[in-house]
């Protein structure tokens, strides 16, 4: 599959205050791997992958076995980042 770059990337406000209370370290694993979403939204490292039930229009990428950045696309070269957390922002 060819990569898919993100040229833009907009930010909600939960997404901006639960990734000031992440631990430093997750923080900064969290800014590689945002890197590496821009450069390819589907690279495999980044293990992402679309959700399901009610949130079927939304898609989520891994930060590292705990943490995920929930995420939708506006068009395919632009996303919106909803929440980073544990699996517990989906509820």
């Amino acid at each position: 599959m060819a990569a898919r770059p993100i040229f833009r990337i907009d930010i909600s406000d939960a997404f901006t205050k639960n990734f000031s209370r992440l631990p430093k370290r997750i923080q900064k694993i969290s800014r590689k791997k945002h890197e590496m979403f821009r450069e390819d939204a589907f690279h495999s490292l980044l293990k992402t992958h679309k959700l399901s039930g009610e949130l079927k229009n939304d898609w989520a990428y891994s930060v590292n076995h705990e943490y995920r950045v929930h995420f939708y696309f506006v068009d395919n070269h632009t996303v919106v980042y909803l929440d980073i957390g544990t699996h517990e922002i989906y509820k």
